[in-house]
């Protein structure tokens, strides 16, 4: 408050509060005076002049899950930069130089510290829209509004104050060790997504005979698939295929036998070639 006081004498000459019109006057020959020497003072003074502007701004976004202390703190920000660049000498009111500014700069905070889900620029205005009409219905009626009443209020379609809405509540994403939600159980998320592939381990194995299989007659292919695929007893083999069950019984063993031996020499191969390395 010294300092506000301080700064208005070096522009006023005296300590009185200014009029309506002096307070205009006090003003624009304050940004000449930081215009032309950028005195920390007279920042300072700005600054505090239009932080209640800012905070207006930023009370446009109170209620996105983002507290108002942090939101007010990134608009303030916004308005440092904004009085850092203002050009008094172009003719153009601060306020309306400074606002696209500050609410650039917390939408950027959204779109870079609180969104992990990007939203369109449209969609991501019609939420900021739809969380003030929020909130000034639940100040008027004193209880949360309607999706009509949203719609009433904004001149929106239901259907879209329905997407904005949802958009709004799905704009983040959890982490897996974020508590299910269950009153009873603290357990994470990870407890209840996915499971245990119970036909993870035969991988290997399926990969291996596939390597195997090519290198078999054609006979001992379909042997092993009226087998394995088909489910055929070894009597059905023989009759499909014209020869006695031991000789099915024969060709069977012998060609799981081949495969056996096969997948073991790859097994063998891969072991040598990921042999110990260094000298």
């Amino acid at each position: 408050m010294a300092m506000e006081r301080n700064a208005n004498e070096q522009i006023d000459g005296n300590g009185a509060a200014p009029g309506a019109g002096d307070h205009l006057a006090s003003e624009r020959r304050l940004w000449e005076r930081f215009s032309r020497n950028r005195d920390p003072v007279l920042r300072e003074e700005l600054i505090g002049r239009y932080m209640p502007f800012a905070k207006g701004l930023a009370l446009r976004y109170r209620g996105a899950s983002e507290s108002v202390d942090d939101l007010i703190q990134v608009a303030n920000l916004g308005l440092v930069n904004a009085v850092d660049r203002f050009d008094p000498e172009r003719g153009t009111p601060f306020a309306a130089f400074a606002a696209p500014t500050i609410l650039g700069e917390l939408k950027r905070h959204f779109r870079d510290r609180v969104w992990t889900v990007r939203v369109p620029r449209g969609l991501h205005d019609r939420i900021a829209e739809v969380e003030k009409a929020i909130t000034e219905l639940t100040e008027q009626e004193q209880r949360p509004p309607s999706v009509r009443e949203i719609s009433g209020r904004l001149e929106m379609d239901e259907l879209e104050v329905l997407e904005v809405l949802e958009a709004n509540q799905n704009r983040r994403t959890l982490s897996l060790d974020h508590p299910a939600g269950s009153e009873d159980s603290d357990d994470p998320l990870t407890e209840w997504l996915g499971d245990d592939d119970k036909g993870y381990e035969l991988i290997e194995g399926r990969l291996a005979l596939e390597e195997a299989i090519p290198h078999l007659s054609d006979r001992e292919r379909l042997v092993l698939r009226l087998r394995f695929a088909e489910d055929m007893t070894q009597s059905q083999i023989a009759e499909r295929i014209g020869c006695s069950q031991m000789h099915v019984s024969r060709i069977l063993r012998r060609t799981l036998d081949r495969i056996r031996m096969r997948i073991e020499e790859e097994r063998r191969r891969d072991a040598g070639a990921r042999g110990p390395r260094g000298g």
